[in-house]
């Protein structure tokens, strides 16, 4: 694991380099003619600076794991592919993620991001979600800039799993917002993985499908390497929901205690409880989540309704069978390798983190 670790870490300062190529922190005219094309007038440089990129970068230097990139590495080198080659392509998820925060924090009214305001407290919220929208398509340039680096063939494939993914994105943000609205009190296990493989496991997916594509894989690995990355991504949001109410490491994680009960999310522990518990306990979690409460004893009272069921345990469980089934599906189709051994590990380091 230390070397998978260290790995991570030297991939970073490559990655937000190949960021910077194409949204660097000063933009200037030939930039946006880069972006945008020749304007027939004149651009407003300090406008799209001020509320686009200044934002963008507020957040980004904030720090985040980029681990969708390594992602992207570690596929490609498994494949056999140098991943110098396919760099830029490596962070075309990494952008679209952080347009998700954003638009995710505006959209659960969340006060704090990586242990500072929210993106949409510092600039407003029509700004942020201004931002989060150039996230979603930016990465569409950087596919038609480097589309030399594959036939027509190739790319008609990598632009058709773009577009299918970010409208899986919006299937899986639906779902998601319509539950903590309470308007469905029966969420089963399986609803609530399918709305994790659209919204977490939709970028996963993209990272492994671009990187299987444009690695000249075949069909059979594309389907299997998607299906795993699906299940990482799966995996990362269990983990996600468990450390929000793991009160030993909120201040690591950088999120206020107990945001999805404030947010009245219906989290695979909450399912798990709603399904376990005596009808007492689970009038009293719907209704706390209902609630919307940012008050802490109430935070504190649905916590221990999930302790009490073994809710977070099952969490767990849940994250780490679904890897372990995935993987079983991939080692047959890689060969051995350093990074295949890595891409294993990833999935572990990804559900046993504890930031």
């Amino acid at each position: 694991m230390t070397e998978l670790i260290s790995f991570l870490e030297k991939n970073k300062e490559l990655i937000d380099k190949t960021i910077e190529k194409y949204t660097p922190r000063k933009i200037d005219e030939a930039y946006l003619e880069w972006l945008a094309g020749p304007t027939g007038y004149k651009y407003e440089i300090d406008s799209i600076q001020k509320c686009i990129i200044d934002p963008i970068w507020n957040l980004l230097d904030r720090g985040g794991k980029r681990w969708r990139p390594s992602f992207f590495i570690l596929i490609t080198e498994s494949l056999g592919k140098k991943a110098d080659d396919l760099i830029d392509f490596a962070i075309i998820p990494e952008l679209i993620h952080n347009g998700t925060l954003i638009i995710d924090d505006v959209e659960d009214d969340s006060d704090k991001r990586r242990n500072k305001p929210t993106i949409h407290q510092i600039y407003g919220t029509d700004v942020a979600i201004n931002v989060g929208n150039a996230l979603y398509y930016i990465p569409m340039k950087i596919m038609c800039e480097k589309k030399d680096v594959a036939d027509s063939n190739m790319m008609s494939c990598a632009y058709e799993a773009y577009v299918q993914e970010m409208a899986n994105l919006s299937l899986g943000q639906a779902m998601d917002i319509w539950w903590h609205k309470g308007k469905n009190e029966n969420v089963t296990i399986e609803q609530y993985l399918q709305m994790c493989a659209y919204k977490t496991g939709t970028l996963a997916r993209l990272t492994a499908k671009l990187a299987v594509i444009l690695s000249h894989g075949t069909k059979e690995q594309e389907q299997k390497i998607s299906k795993f990355a699906e299940s990482v991504g799966i995996g990362f949001q269990i983990q996600d929901d468990i450390l929000d109410v793991t009160t030993s490491q909120r201040d690591k994680f950088g999120k206020s205690f107990g945001n999805d009960i404030h947010e009245g999310k219906r989290t695979l522990m909450v399912i798990h409880a709603v399904n376990n518990a005596c009808e007492t306990d689970k009038k009293r979690l719907i209704a706390i989540l209902n609630k919307h409460t940012r008050d802490k004893s109430e935070i504190n009272e649905a916590l221990a309704i999930l302790t009490k069921y073994d809710s977070i345990e099952f969490a767990k469980n849940t994250a780490k069978r679904i890897i372990e089934d995935a993987w079983s599906e991939v080692d047959t189709i890689l060969p051995e390798s350093e990074s295949k051994h890595m891409l294993s590990e990833f999935a572990t380091y990804l559900i046993e983190r504890d930031i």
